[in-house]
Protein backbone atom coordinates (compact mmCIF):
# COMPACT_ATOMS: atom_id res chain seq x y z
CA UNK A 1 0.00 0.00 0.00
CA UNK A 2 1.11 3.32 -0.94
CA UNK A 3 0.06 6.77 1.03
CA UNK A 4 0.70 9.87 -0.62
CA UNK A 5 0.87 13.24 2.11
CA UNK A 6 1.74 16.12 0.27
CA UNK A 7 1.12 19.50 1.19
CA UNK A 8 3.09 23.01 1.99
CA UNK A 9 5.87 24.55 4.03
CA UNK A 10 5.06 24.49 7.93
CA UNK A 11 2.07 22.59 7.47
CA UNK A 12 3.00 19.54 9.82
CA UNK A 13 3.26 16.80 7.07
CA UNK A 14 6.62 15.61 8.48
CA UNK A 15 5.73 15.03 11.60
CA UNK A 16 2.17 13.26 10.25
CA UNK A 17 4.01 11.44 8.10
CA UNK A 18 6.76 9.68 10.79
CA UNK A 19 4.14 8.97 13.41
CA UNK A 20 1.98 7.02 10.78
CA UNK A 21 4.84 5.47 9.13
CA UNK A 22 5.65 4.51 12.87
CA UNK A 23 1.75 3.29 13.94
CA UNK A 24 2.06 1.12 10.59
CA UNK A 25 5.32 0.05 10.42
CA UNK A 26 5.49 1.31 6.73
CA UNK A 27 8.58 2.78 5.53
CA UNK A 28 8.62 6.47 5.33
CA UNK A 29 10.14 8.18 2.17
CA UNK A 30 11.05 12.02 2.80
CA UNK A 31 11.08 12.93 -0.85
CA UNK A 32 12.03 16.87 0.55
CA UNK A 33 14.74 16.07 1.72
CA UNK A 34 16.30 14.06 -1.70
CA UNK A 35 15.64 17.85 -3.01
CA UNK A 36 17.62 19.57 -0.47
CA UNK A 37 20.29 16.92 -0.91
CA UNK A 38 20.56 17.93 -4.82
CA UNK A 39 20.98 21.48 -3.96
CA UNK A 40 23.04 21.08 -1.10
CA UNK A 41 25.43 19.48 -3.67
CA UNK A 42 24.79 21.55 -6.15
CA UNK A 43 26.18 24.10 -4.07
CA UNK A 44 29.06 22.53 -2.86
CA UNK A 45 30.30 22.40 -6.44
CA UNK A 46 29.27 25.89 -7.41
CA UNK A 47 27.19 24.39 -9.90
CA UNK A 48 25.13 27.29 -11.50
CA UNK A 49 21.24 25.91 -11.78
CA UNK A 50 21.28 26.91 -15.47
CA UNK A 51 23.92 24.44 -16.78
CA UNK A 52 21.54 22.48 -16.92
CA UNK A 53 23.80 18.93 -18.36
CA UNK A 54 25.91 19.53 -15.29
CA UNK A 55 23.03 19.59 -13.05
CA UNK A 56 21.69 16.17 -14.83
CA UNK A 57 25.22 14.41 -14.53
CA UNK A 58 25.23 15.16 -10.45
CA UNK A 59 21.56 13.84 -10.28
CA UNK A 60 22.63 10.80 -11.51
CA UNK A 61 26.04 10.34 -9.86
CA UNK A 62 25.28 11.24 -6.46
CA UNK A 63 25.40 9.05 -3.93
CA UNK A 64 22.18 9.44 -2.08
CA UNK A 65 21.13 6.87 0.80
CA UNK A 66 18.45 7.04 3.73
CA UNK A 67 20.48 5.14 6.37
CA UNK A 68 18.78 4.20 10.03
CA UNK A 69 20.26 6.02 13.22
CA UNK A 70 18.91 4.55 16.38
CA UNK A 71 14.84 5.12 15.20
CA UNK A 72 15.64 8.30 13.10
CA UNK A 73 16.85 7.92 9.69
CA UNK A 74 19.00 10.01 8.43
CA UNK A 75 20.12 11.27 5.07
CA UNK A 76 23.40 10.66 3.52
CA UNK A 77 26.06 11.47 1.18
CA UNK A 78 28.28 8.95 0.13
CA UNK A 79 29.45 8.32 3.99
CA UNK A 80 28.41 11.87 4.95
CA UNK A 81 25.72 12.44 7.32
CA UNK A 82 24.20 15.88 5.87
CA UNK A 83 20.62 15.67 7.83
CA UNK A 84 21.44 18.61 8.89
CA UNK A 85 23.10 20.66 6.47
CA UNK A 86 19.93 20.13 4.13
CA UNK A 87 17.90 22.02 6.96
CA UNK A 88 18.88 25.23 6.50
CA UNK A 89 17.27 28.37 4.95
CA UNK A 90 19.18 28.53 2.01
CA UNK A 91 19.03 25.60 1.16
CA UNK A 92 15.06 25.33 1.56
CA UNK A 93 14.95 28.31 -0.63
CA UNK A 94 17.35 26.34 -3.62
CA UNK A 95 15.87 23.18 -3.32
CA UNK A 96 12.46 24.56 -3.97
CA UNK A 97 14.13 26.23 -7.03
CA UNK A 98 16.08 22.97 -8.36
CA UNK A 99 12.93 21.28 -8.13
CA UNK A 100 12.13 23.03 -10.99
CA UNK A 101 14.25 21.27 -13.22
CA UNK A 102 12.70 19.03 -15.11
CA UNK A 103 15.97 16.96 -15.74
CA UNK A 104 16.18 16.67 -11.62
CA UNK A 105 12.51 16.02 -11.18
CA UNK A 106 12.74 12.98 -13.71
CA UNK A 107 15.77 11.82 -11.93
CA UNK A 108 14.24 11.78 -8.27
CA UNK A 109 11.17 10.40 -9.36
CA UNK A 110 12.71 7.43 -10.99
CA UNK A 111 14.83 7.13 -7.82
CA UNK A 112 11.68 7.44 -5.78
CA UNK A 113 9.38 4.80 -7.57
CA UNK A 114 12.24 2.84 -7.15
CA UNK A 115 12.51 2.59 -3.89
CA UNK A 116 8.99 2.29 -3.51
CA UNK A 117 8.63 -0.94 -5.11
CA UNK A 118 7.20 -4.04 -3.03
CA UNK A 119 7.20 -1.95 0.11
CA UNK A 120 4.47 -0.11 2.03
CA UNK A 121 4.85 3.21 1.91
CA UNK A 122 4.20 6.48 3.28
CA UNK A 123 5.58 9.15 0.76
CA UNK A 124 5.61 12.69 1.84
CA UNK A 125 6.22 15.62 -0.63
CA UNK A 126 4.61 18.07 -2.74
CA UNK A 127 3.89 16.18 -6.10
CA UNK A 128 3.57 12.15 -3.97
CA UNK A 129 -0.50 11.96 -5.17
CA UNK A 130 -0.19 14.27 -8.23
CA UNK A 131 2.98 12.85 -10.23
CA UNK A 132 5.01 10.33 -8.32
CA UNK A 133 2.23 7.53 -7.06
CA UNK A 134 -0.81 9.11 -9.17
CA UNK A 135 -2.29 5.76 -8.31
CA UNK A 136 -1.87 5.93 -4.54
CA UNK A 137 -3.97 3.74 -2.62
CA UNK A 138 -4.62 7.04 -0.79
CA UNK A 139 -3.60 10.90 -0.82
CA UNK A 140 -3.80 12.99 1.29
CA UNK A 141 -2.89 16.86 1.52
CA UNK A 142 -2.17 18.48 4.56
CA UNK A 143 -2.40 22.61 4.99
CA UNK A 144 -2.65 25.25 7.44
CA UNK A 145 -3.19 28.77 7.78
CA UNK A 146 0.04 31.21 6.73
CA UNK A 147 0.03 32.09 10.10
CA UNK A 148 0.24 29.00 11.95
CA UNK A 149 2.58 27.43 9.29
CA UNK A 150 4.85 30.40 9.87
CA UNK A 151 5.17 29.99 13.74
CA UNK A 152 6.10 26.64 13.40
CA UNK A 153 8.64 27.40 11.05
CA UNK A 154 9.90 29.71 13.16
CA UNK A 155 9.64 27.78 16.57
CA UNK A 156 11.84 24.96 14.57
CA UNK A 157 14.37 27.28 13.57
CA UNK A 158 14.70 28.36 16.99
CA UNK A 159 15.19 24.81 18.04
CA UNK A 160 18.05 24.66 15.84
CA UNK A 161 19.68 27.06 17.85
CA UNK A 162 19.70 29.91 14.99
CA UNK A 163 18.62 33.58 15.55
CA UNK A 164 16.28 34.59 13.29
CA UNK A 165 13.10 37.07 13.40
CA UNK A 166 9.79 35.72 13.22
CA UNK A 167 9.10 38.57 9.92
CA UNK A 168 12.46 36.92 8.25
CA UNK A 169 10.64 33.07 8.37
CA UNK A 170 7.31 34.60 7.42
CA UNK A 171 9.10 36.49 4.41
CA UNK A 172 10.85 33.02 3.38
CA UNK A 173 8.02 30.88 3.91
CA UNK A 174 5.86 33.24 1.69
CA UNK A 175 8.75 33.14 -1.05
CA UNK A 176 8.94 29.45 -0.82
CA UNK A 177 5.19 29.24 -1.06
CA UNK A 178 5.20 31.16 -4.31
CA UNK A 179 8.22 29.16 -6.02
CA UNK A 180 5.97 25.79 -5.31
CA UNK A 181 2.58 26.60 -6.26
CA UNK A 182 3.49 28.67 -9.48
CA UNK A 183 6.21 26.17 -10.89
CA UNK A 184 5.34 24.62 -14.15
CA UNK A 185 6.54 21.25 -13.79
CA UNK A 186 5.07 19.13 -10.88
CA UNK A 187 3.32 22.16 -8.57
CA UNK A 188 2.84 21.88 -5.34
CA UNK A 189 -1.43 21.34 -5.26
CA UNK A 190 -3.70 18.87 -4.22
CA UNK A 191 -4.46 15.68 -6.33
CA UNK A 192 -7.80 15.68 -7.53
CA UNK A 193 -8.57 12.32 -5.30
CA UNK A 194 -6.51 13.74 -2.45
CA UNK A 195 -8.47 14.17 1.04
CA UNK A 196 -7.43 17.76 2.19
CA UNK A 197 -7.07 18.32 5.89
CA UNK A 198 -5.92 21.50 7.89
CA UNK A 199 -3.85 21.42 10.71
CA UNK A 200 -4.11 25.04 11.77
CA UNK A 201 -6.53 23.84 15.18
CA UNK A 202 -4.89 20.11 15.24
CA UNK A 203 -2.11 17.82 17.09
CA UNK A 204 -0.21 15.96 14.63
CA UNK A 205 -1.13 12.50 16.90
CA UNK A 206 -4.90 14.05 15.71
CA UNK A 207 -4.18 14.18 12.42
CA UNK A 208 -2.64 10.50 12.50
CA UNK A 209 -6.20 9.70 13.77
CA UNK A 210 -8.46 11.60 10.69
CA UNK A 211 -5.95 9.78 8.34
CA UNK A 212 -6.30 6.19 10.07
CA UNK A 213 -10.42 6.11 10.18
CA UNK A 214 -10.19 7.33 6.30
CA UNK A 215 -8.28 4.19 5.80
CA UNK A 216 -10.74 1.85 7.71
CA UNK A 217 -13.68 3.57 6.08
CA UNK A 218 -12.04 2.35 2.55
CA UNK A 219 -11.38 -0.90 3.45
CA UNK A 220 -7.44 -0.59 4.55
CA UNK A 221 -6.14 -2.08 7.55
CA UNK A 222 -5.00 0.77 10.57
Amino acid sequence: MIITIDGPAGSGKSTVSKLLAKRLHYQYLDTGAMYRAVALQAKREDIALERIEEVRELCHNLDLRFKAKGKVKRVFIGNEDVSSAIRTPEIDLLSSRISTIREVREAMTALQRKIAKGENLIAEGRDMGTVVFPDADLKFFVTASSDVRAERRYQERIKRGEKVLRHQVRRDLAKRDEQDRTRSIAPSIPAKNAIIIDTSSTTPEQVVGIILEKMKARGGKA
